[in-house]
């Protein structure tokens, strides 16, 4: 019994595995270099937040092993979000309640995206939604990587969903290339 303490856990590795992926996805300088995404903490977190999202979206009614697999995913990405925020220096007293505010802002953002990506929604629609989540513009200001960053959203959605759950419960996770600029 002791012994199981010691033991590693298979789908800790593997959402670590899939954690690390989607971290260098997201930090793909086309995102920020050529689609205008703030390269700032929030920028950043934007755009972690999306490819988090794209991850749980493909595992989400899955069965109960991808079920597990989302649940050490979403919590490995909070784990990272507090490490984050302590490694910035914010405050013993004060990480929770930013963890709750991002906890909020990441379901706010799986509304928007689900919405944005049902196949009857216009792709205003996600465009929209990451203008005002990715680029803070209010509706009608330009954010033209927006439009680009919700195709490659909707491209990076078919690309994962054909991509086979076992390879995806195996930590194996692949986005397709980041948008090459806003057009």
């Amino acid at each position: 019994m002791v012994l199981s303490l010691f033991r590693k856990d298979p789908r800790r590795e593997s959402a670590l595995a899939l954690y690390e992926t989607i971290i260098a996805q997201s930090r793909d300088t086309a995102f920020y270099a050529l689609n205008g995404a703030p390269d700032t903490p929030e920028g950043r977190f934007e755009l972690l937040t999306l490819h988090v999202y794209l991850a749980l979206r493909r595992l989400k009614g899955s069965g109960a092993d991808a079920d597990k697999l989302s649940q050490a995913l979403f919590d490995v990405f909070f784990r990272n979000m507090d490490d984050s925020l302590r490694e910035m220096g914010v405050g013993d007293l004060s990480v929770g309640k930013k963890i709750r505010k991002m906890a909020e802002a990441f379901y706010g953002r799986v509304g928007a995206y689900e919405e944005g990506l049902r196949p009857e929604s216009a792709i205003s629609a996600l465009a929209n939604a990451l203008a005002r989540n990715v680029f803070e513009k209010s509706a009608g200001d330009d954010a033209p990587g927006a439009l680009a960053i919700a195709g490659y959203m909707r491209e990076a959605d078919q690309f994962i969903a054909a991509q086979p759950l076992d390879d995806i419960l195996a930590g194996r996770l692949n986005f397709p290339p980041a948008p090459e600029g806003a057009h």
